[in-house]
């Protein structure tokens, strides 16, 4: 399995047949490493229903016919786009051909550009029992460490860049909850309010805990 950083949060996870799309924020996005009419969509993902995470959903699910996860209130908006929309909420997981996604708590906020108000998740996804938590848009709070409990995380996606998140340094306490053996920073350096140094974060993360932090530049792979 490999993890395609996009660019801002958005990744695919990919075996070559079966590819899961989060938060495909892509148009708009300077930092995205590919466009929406290129990239492959087995299922879609989302945290939460600011336009810079459900971005280009609607048209990646039309053209694709991947399914969207989403919670909800947000699920049932997309659906009145035409597509195929998979509601589910905190706690609850739905289960795929490859895996499956369990929706956990994110502290944020979520109103997406027509006005739906919804609740803000992470994401605890099992990829071809490869266990990847996408942290989703969140500050820190203490029940990041309950997630990994009854499925220890190899990979946490998580937002390091300050003003609508955690910034790098909460990002370190949050990785010694979470004890994910890889961690990968996302959401910093798309646009000037968020800038972070990632690498910092890195020397930070490996003097404090005892996970590893791959920094990956947009268009960048990681080799589960």
């Amino acid at each position: 399995m490999e993890i395609r950083y996009l660019g801002h949060a958005a990744f695919t996870l990919s075996d070559g047949d079966t590819t899961v799309l989060i938060d495909p924020f892509l148009t708009g996005n300077p930092t995205a490493a590919i466009t929406a009419d290129e990239v492959q969509a087995t299922t879609i993902l989302l945290t939460h229903g600011h336009g810079d995470h459900v971005g280009d959903s609607v048209a990646i699910s039309k053209r694709t016919g991947a399914p969207v996860l989403a919670i909800v209130e947000l699920a049932a908006e997309l659906g009145q786009e035409g597509i195929e929309v998979l509601d589910i909420n905190i706690g609850g997981t739905v289960t795929f051909g490859w895996g499956w996604v369990k929706m956990v708590p994110a502290w944020h906020t979520s109103t997406t550009p027509k006005g739906t108000v919804s609740t803000p998740a992470g994401l605890l996804i099992n990829f071809k029992d490869t266990i990847v938590y996408h942290v989703g848009d969140t500050g820190l709070f203490s029940d990041l460490q309950l997630v990994g409990k009854r499925h220890p995380i190899d990979f946490a996606l998580l937002c390091i860049g300050g003003h609508y998140t955690m910034d790098r340094f909460d990002a370190v306490d949050a990785v010694g909850l979470i004890d994910a053996k890889t961690v990968i920073p996302c959401h910093y350096n798309t646009f000037p309010a968020i800038a972070a140094d990632a690498h910092a974060f890195k020397a930070d993360v490996e003097s404090a805990t005892t996970s590893n932090v791959v920094v990956l530049e947009p268009g960048e792979t990681h080799a589960a």
